[in-house]
């Protein structure tokens, strides 16, 4: 299988678990979970294919949706909310990491696909990783992790530029889209327990 659909997969599956965590968190009904789960999920591929002028993957494969439906009713069944302060445990980072990376790397190999320059492999890398996040949180009217959270958008950036970097020297292919994937969740699982955060403005 090719990494971008490997890679959205991964994605989807993850930002849906991370998405139903939050959901759980604050009590919303199963339409909210719903809803939290498919934003957090496919938001960020939707604003992509917006970008890029090309039909939503979402809405032109059945694939998207099953797989936002299965893990919700793997989640449900297996009452996988019943845990106290969710965003700290494993699972919850776990889950919000792999999709961050998975949608870092298809949100730039979309781009270099559609042949944008460096700033829109980067930025369009970014746009896919956390943009169904912020619609999420926007809609729970919740500060986006983008904005609080340590390193979580830098993760985005970095993969976006490893990326199109690779690309450039002609050596994107699988492996190397795996290695920067190990990169990028190596990054963020140290910034999450290390508490690394980029400088504020005193």
């Amino acid at each position: 299988m090719e990494p971008l659909f490997i890679a959205e997969i991964i994605g989807t599956i993850a930002f849906a678990l991370s998405g139903f965590y939050v959901a759980a968190k604050d009590r919303l009904d199963f339409l909210g979970v719903f809803i939290a789960a498919f934003l957090t999920a496919l938001g960020g591929g939707l604003t992509r294919d917006a970008i890029v002028g090309r039909d939503p993957y979402t809405f032109t494969h059945l694939l998207p949706g099953l797989l936002v439906v299965g893990v919700l009713f793997f989640a449900i069944v297996f009452k996988l909310h019943k845990h106290d302060k969710v965003e700290q445990k494993f699972i919850f980072v776990m889950s919000d990491t792999l999709g961050l990376v998975s949608f870092s790397i298809t949100g730039a190999l979309v781009a270099m696909q559609s042949e944008l320059n460096f700033f829109g492999v980067v930025l369009l890398a970014l746009t896919t990783a956390v943009g169904g996040g912020v619609m999420r949180d926007i809609l729970l009217n919740k500060v986006p992790l983008i904005l609080s959270t340590g390193l979580y958008g830098t993760v985005a950036l970095v993969i976006g530029t490893m990326l199109f970097v690779l690309e450039l020297v002609g050596f994107l292919n699988p492996l190397s889209i795996l290695a920067c994937a190990f990169v990028g969740l190596a990054l963020r699982l140290a910034a999450y327990y290390r508490g690394w955060h980029l400088p504020v403005l005193e």
